[in-house]
């Protein structure tokens, strides 16, 4: 039996802020967490901020009580810095490995967090991945003119798929 199968789901969303504060924009994903107003977001949304602590955001959502994560982070892009960018990716097609082999616990990426996830035995029923396409990501304790300004549109962005999860679709930027 899974970890996800040893507990019913309890149908609560998680907004997980990933990202390292210390390399400039790369800490997107914390800020717009840090930046969300609970008393704004439906009553089943945690709001947590994991920063460069990827182990932990595999054993939150190992214990199968959230139906819908959203990872709030830096990526990469062809677009201009600052972009936002909505992705819904399908977390089974993502190859298996050595789960040994890719923990790291300041280190892990959203896509090795949820391979985890599944190597462990958890299950993550829908996963959407907020990002912006950083400009600066170097020893810098703030982010840059283009993220900052796309920061707010995060929140906004983040706001409208929790009271309209159809706005995303799979594999689709927005």
């Amino acid at each position: 039996m899974s970890a996800a199968g040893s507990r019913p789901r309890e149908g609560r969303t998680l907004v997980a802020g990933v990202g390292n504060i210390f390399l400039g924009d790369d800490g997107f994903g914390v800020e717009v967490v840090r930046r969300l107003d609970p008393a704004n977001l439906p009553g089943e949304v945690d709001v947590a901020d994991y920063g460069i602590r990827g182990l932990h955001l595999a054993f939150a959502l190992l214990d199968g009580r959230y139906d819908t994560v959203i990872l709030v982070d830096a990526l990469p892009s062809d677009e201009p810095p600052g972009t936002l960018t909505v992705l819904r990716p399908e977390v089974g097609d993502a190859p298996t490995g050595d789960a040994a082999a890719v923990v790291d616990a300041h280190g892990m990426s959203p896509d090795v967090v949820l391979r985890l996830v599944r190597d462990l035995g958890g299950e993550i029923g829908q996963v959407v991945v907020v990002g912006c396409r950083p400009a600066v990501v170097a020893d810098r304790m703030e982010l840059s003119g283009a993220v900052r300004a796309a920061v707010d549109g995060a929140v906004d962005l983040i706001g409208d798929i929790l009271r309209h999860p159809r706005l995303v679709g799979a594999g689709h930027g927005m």
